[in-house]
């Protein structure tokens, strides 16, 4: 009879604090709420929050990663970053990137790897690519060998930190996920993969069923945004397009389980109002797809 009544009260106690319990349990779902990373939250932020503010910003979202996009003037408080995220909580996800043929001789490309040794961080590098002089007048091979190089520099240096480099799609030639495979298969490493864009990506939509099933096993993170049919000069508020639903519908079935993005990407805006606005709009389409699973943790 003792046990009887026990397990009524445990049923009830559930019954009740159900929603509660599942927001504070790991979910296995892609677009749960604990597995989001804000992104472009740095420079892209009216109120120019300091680490500590920025952290406790995030905490108070019940955001728990960061992908750390930078200036030159935040370099002397890269570590001050990391000491406010770890006092509360926030895991640094990924450290932004960019690089040309030489990434060797570059004093930034030093400082982001000199930040990560000292601190025995490991974590994702965003990595962006830009093109140089005579870049465009190569053949296809030839241009995924001259990326490949200072890419498998990059990587091999990662690797002896315990570090991945995740492609990072701008537009352009190397902003092409085809391309990307590409790189990826000549560069031959093991710890280089994919971070796909949608705010990059704005033409992508058109063709995104056929090629986002090959990236999948080389996607390290995936940044969500809105797109719209046709418009190819700007990008919107998550749930404000017209295509970003099935195109985050097709991430959601897919095998994909690493993190996905949020972005305020406006200097204008207060960063927490831009990534609030994020999940309200990410909701809203968990809901109209019929993810109830994901959608419970929010």
């Amino acid at each position: 009879m003792k046990r009887l009544a026990i397990a009524v009260i445990f049923c009830a106690t559930t019954l009740l604090t159900g929603c509660a319990v599942l927001k504070n349990k790991p979910v296995n779902d892609v677009f749960a709420k604990q597995n989001l990373v804000a992104w472009c939250v740095v420079p892209f932020d009216s109120k120019q929050r300091g680490p500590e503010e920025r952290a406790a910003m995030l905490a108070d979202l019940g955001i728990t990663k960061l992908a750390y996009d930078w200036r030159e003037q935040h370099i002397p408080t890269f570590d001050d970053e990391l000491r406010a995220l770890n006092k509360h909580g926030i895991d640094l996800t990924a450290f932004w990137m960019t690089s040309g043929n030489n990434p060797q001789d570059d004093p930034y490309i030093r400082e982001i790897f000199d930040f990560i040794a000292r601190n025995r961080v490991k974590t994702q590098i965003w990595l962006l690519m830009g093109e140089w002089g005579g870049f465009s007048a190569l053949n296809q091979r030839n241009k995924v060998l001259a990326m490949s190089k200072p890419i498998a520099y990059i990587a091999d240096r990662a690797k002896e930190l315990g570090c991945q480099v995740a492609l990072y799609n701008h537009g352009g030639w190397f902003g092409e996920p085809e391309n990307q495979l590409e790189i990826i298969e000549a560069v031959n490493r093991n710890n280089v993969g994919i971070v796909y864009n949608f705010h990059h990506a704005r033409l992508h939509h058109e063709r995104f069923p056929q090629f986002f099933p090959k990236i999948v096993p080389h996607l390290y993170a995936l940044n969500i945004a809105g797109l719209q049919a046709g418009v190819t000069d700007r990008f919107f508020r998550t749930g404000q397009g017209d295509v970003e639903q099935e195109m985050i519908r097709q991430v959601w079935k897919s095998t994909y389980r690493g993190p996905i993005g949020i972005i305020n990407h406006d200097t204008n805006e207060d960063a927490a109002k831009g990534l609030s606005d994020e999940i309200n709009g990410l909701k809203k389409i968990l809901k109209e797809i019929g993810n109830d699973r994901a959608l419970a943790t929010y």
